[in-house]
């Protein structure tokens, strides 16, 4: 017999599981909205500009009425705003709001890039009497910030946004009866930066390759950061101190040629150029070991012409230190397959066969030059930057090999020999050959 007491008990139970099952079940799908609801990152890039449209970055200005607002990818390559309609806001640099389009969404996106540029003053009306335009900034500066997003309440990863100056114009004075009513003229100052493409490695700007739509960000010493900038950068700003820095490419076969961020101060009426170099590393017609010691880089290597007495003539060390000197083909491919790294000159010794067959054969040029950062300071002929031609890598490695064939101990020697089979390694590989022209190149969307 059950008692009423324990029926009622179990009772409870029952009833308190329920409410549990049924309190996981609603944050369950409270948590699916949410994520349903959830605006998507933003990419694509937006810029003020002037009634023209082709000015990028004009983020001072005489007059509110003045700013224009466009927008679209950062550079060719690059993924565009996606298509469709946007909201736009006008706020003070802190987010106290100035001016809305919302509930309109005034800007419209086709092919990646704004339809048009449009006056902001146009399509936003005050936060203080809903009237056209907007509200004056409170920043001492005159700063104000624009942002164009895809969700009305502007949550940041659905918005782009940028920063601009501006002063206040008497909407009753005539610029052509009286010149100087308006916001007056403001001490300003211009930043350029540039990015070129350095092909020959020197880090400096003199190959006649400028490369567009690199990522840049600009730090005001005030405090004001803004990544958002693309190269070619050519903007006004107040007098003060800023930093200009370059970003990391995503992909990692990007080489800094120059230092990656500057620190400057600008006085009223002066222009500051900045300047970025990069290469980007690749191919450069590199067969390896593999190729070398198969049957046909066996045919390779008998010609005609023939290509084994030159690779023999080469100070190339057996695993005991001692010099191969002459053998036949054969044997030749043997000792490139059986080299390894316990006597490090006998594995840079089969790397530097490698390279040499790769040049001598026309396969590689021994002009190409090559990254190889841990050899400066150590090997001839090898620029301060890390880049060294394979010509110069080549008899690096052999003259090295000339002097010291049984490098077993840990030391300056055998780590010098390491760099070198490393780089020539990576040339035989097709890893490290500094490539003619750009590479392409993406960013994180921020």
């Amino acid at each position: 017999m059950i008692s009423r007491k324990s029926s009622l008990s179990k009772g409870r139970r029952i009833v308190k599981g329920n409410a549990v099952l049924v309190t996981i079940v609603a944050c369950l799908f409270a948590s699916s909205l949410v994520f349903v609801n959830a605006a998507p990152p933003l990419t694509g890039a937006i810029f003020t500009t002037s009634s023209s449209c082709n000015g990028v970055d004009l983020n001072i200005y005489k007059c509110k009425e003045d700013v224009y607002v466009n927008g679209g990818p950062a550079h060719p390559n690059a993924a565009g705003l996606p298509d469709g309609f946007y909201f736009v806001r006008v706020t003070e640099p802190n987010g106290t709001l100035l001016g809305t389009s919302v509930p309109n969404t005034p800007v419209h996106v086709t092919a990646g890039a704004f339809d048009q540029c449009y006056q902001l003053s146009a399509i936003v009306t005050k936060a203080s009497d809903n009237t056209p335009g907007y509200d004056t900034t409170t920043n001492p500066g005159g700063e104000y910030k624009v942002w164009v997003s895809s969700d009305s309440t502007f949550v940041e990863s659905a918005s782009k946004t940028d920063n601009f100056k501006s002063g206040v114009c008497d909407p009753n004075c005539d610029p052509e009866v009286d010149p100087n009513c308006g916001g007056g003229d403001v001490d300003t100052a211009e930043i350029i930066a540039v990015k070129f493409y350095d092909a020959n490695a020197n880090g400096i700007n003199d190959d006649g390759q400028e490369i567009a739509g690199w990522g840049v960000c600009v730090q005001q010493d005030a405090g004001i950061l803004d990544c958002s900038h693309v190269t070619p950068l050519d903007m006004t700003v107040v007098p003060d101190g800023y930093t200009v820095s370059e970003k990391n490419p995503v992909e990692g076969n990007w080489v800094h040629t120059t230092p990656t961020s500057e620190h400057f101060s600008v006085i009223a009426g002066e222009v500051h150029t900045t300047e970025f170099g990069n290469v980007c590393l690749g191919a450069g017609g590199g067969l390896t070991l593999g190729y070398w010691s198969n049957k046909n880089g066996g045919k390779v290597i008998t010609g005609p012409p023939s290509l084994l007495a030159g690779v023999l003539a080469l100070n190339l060390r057996n695993a005991n230190g001692t010099l191969l000197g002459s053998v036949n083909l054969a044997n030749f491919q043997k000792f490139l397959l059986n080299a390894n790294a316990s006597n490090m000159a006998n594995m840079l010794s089969a790397q530097l066969a490698a390279m040499y067959l790769n040049r001598a054969s026309g396969g590689v040029s021994g002009s190409a030059l090559v990254y190889a950062p841990c050899l400066i300071g150590s090997a001839a002929n090898e620029n301060a930057l890390g880049f060294i031609s394979i010509n110069d890598l080549i008899a690096a490695a052999n003259a090295s090999l000339g002097t010291d064939g049984y490098t077993v101990a840990a030391g300056p020697i055998r780590s010098y020999q390491e760099c070198l089979k490393n780089a020539l390694d990576k040339g035989n590989n097709n890893l490290n050959f500094v490539q003619a022209t750009p590479c392409p190149f993406s960013f994180q969307q921020q």
